[in-house]
C-alpha cells in the first residue's frame, strides 16, 4: 500500500491509493507534489496493482463499501495518462490500466445499483479502447456493458453489445472469453424472451468451456469458472420463467463456486432462492435465504439485497411452511439498502 501511494503521488496523479480502512482504498483526495517526472513503469506497475486489488476487494466483499473509495484511483489512473509518459510501452500499459480501473469502478457503480455511472464508466473504458486499438479491453468494455444493459432493462442493447464483444475478442484466441461473451448474448436473447436464440447461445458458452483455458485468457477472467457458467445459465433460465431449471443450475453454482468467491456463493444462493420460491418449494427457498442473510455481514452488494427482498416478497402467502417465518422475521429486522 505504501508502494501504491508513492507511485501514483510521485507520477503526478491528484489522488493517492493507500491502504486506509478495512478495505484498503482511501475516498481522500490528497495535493499531488510538483512534477518532476513523466510517468513510467513503477506507475504503470502500481496501476496494474490497483485494478487487481479492487478485484480482490470485491470478490470478497461486494461493490456496496468499495465503489466511492475507487473513484480515488481512478481519478489518479486518467492523470497519470495526462502527465504522459515517455516510452510508448509505457504508454500502452497506463492506457489499458486505466481502462481496465474504468471497467473495475463500473462494475463496482453496476452491482450497487448505480446503473448511470457504470454506463459512463464502461462508455470511457470503450473510449480508452478504441483510441489506441486494444482488441482486449474493447472486448472486456462490450462485455460488461451487455451486463448491464441486460440488467438495465434493455435486452436488445445487451444482445448487441455482446456481439461487438464478440467481434473484438476473435483476433485474442480465448475459447474462455469467447464462452462468456456468448453467455452475455444469451442474457440478452432471455431479456427478449426468445428462448431458441438463447439455448443456442447458451450451447456455444457450453462448447467453447469445455475446451479449458489457455495463455490467452484474460487476468480479469479469474472469476470465470465452472461456478460462474452454471450461475449465468441460471439467470438465464429465471428471465424465461423455467424456475426448475434455473434452481438445478443454481445449486451447482452454489455447490461449485471456490470459498474465496464469497460474494458470488451469497450471489448465487440468493438466485437458488428465488427460483425455489417462484418454483413453489417455499421451505427450501427460506433454507437458502437465511444463508444469504448469514453472508451479510461480509458481503455488501445491493444487488444481492434487491434479490433476497423478492424472494421474501414471494414467500410471504406461505408464512406457514417450514422456516418461513423465520427467514421473513430475520430479513425485515435486517438493515436493507434503498429500493431493496
Amino acid at each position: 500500500s505504501d508502494v501504491l501511494r508513492r507511485a501514483f503521488m510521485t507520477g503526478g496523479a491528484t489522488v493517492a491509493a493507500a491502504a486506509l480502512g478495512p478495505l484498503g482504498l482511501t475516498p481522500d483526495t490528497v495535493p499531488a507534489p510538483r512534477r518532476s517526472r513523466r510517468p513510467g513503469s513503477t506507475e504503470a506497475t502500481a496501476l496494474e496493482e490497483a485494478v487487481r486489488r479492487i478485484r480482490l476487494l470485491d470478490d470478497r466483499h461486494g461493490a456496496d463499501g468499495l465503489y466511492r473509495r475507487a473513484a480515488a484511483p481512478l481519478r489518479a489512473a486518467y492523470a497519470l495518462l495526462d502527465a504522459g509518459a515517455t516510452r510508448q510501452s509505457t504508454v500502452e500499459r497506463l492506457h489499458t490500466g486505466a481502462g481496465e480501473l474504468a471497467i473495475s469502478v463500473g462494475w463496482l457503480a453496476h452491482d450497487s445499483g448505480r446503473f448511470d455511472d457504470a454506463r459512463s464508466h464502461y462508455a470511457e473504458a470503450l473510449a480508452t479502447a478504441r483510441m489506441t486499438g486494444d482488441e482486449g479491453l474493447e472486448a472486456h468494455a462490450f462485455c460488461n456493458t451487455a451486463f448491464l444493459a441486460r440488467d438495465a432493462g434493455r435486452p436488445r442493447e445487451a444482445v448487441r453489445a455482446a456481439q461487438a464483444a464478440q467481434r473484438a475478442a476473435r483476433p485474442l484466441g480465448s475459447d474462455r472469453l469467447n464462452s462468456l461473451l456468448a453467455l452475455r448474448e444469451a442474457g440478452g436473447w432471455a431479456g427478449l424472451a426468445d428462448r431458441t436464440g438463447c439455448a443456442r447461445a447458451l450451447a456455444r458458452a457450453q462448447a467453447l468451456f469445455a475446451r479449458g483455458r489457455s495463455a490467452a485468457d484474460p487476468e480479469w477472467m479469474s472469476f470465470y469458472g465452472e461456478a460462474e457458467l452454471e450461475g449465468l445459465e441460471a439467470q438465464c433460465w429465471s428471465m424465461l420463467g423455467d424456475w426448475p431449471r434455473a434452481s438445478r443450475h443454481a445449486q451447482r453454482a452454489a455447490d461449485l463456486q471456490d470459498p474465496h468467491f464469497t460474494r458470488n456463493i451469497a450471489l448465487y444462493t440468493a438466485e437458488l432462492a428465488d427460483d425455489l420460491a417462484r418454483e413453489g418449494r417455499p421451505d427450501e427457498a427460506a433454507q437458502a435465504g437465511v444463508r444469504v442473510l448469514s453472508l451479510l455481514d461480509q458481503v455488501q452488494s445491493s444487488r444481492i439485497q434487491t434479490m433476497l427482498a423478492g424472494t421474501a416478497r414471494v414467500l410471504l402467502p406461505h408464512r406457514r411452511a417450514a422456516g418461513v417465518s423465520d427467514f421473513l422475521d430475520r430479513h425485515k429486522a435486517y438493515p436493507r439498502v434503498a429500493g431493496a
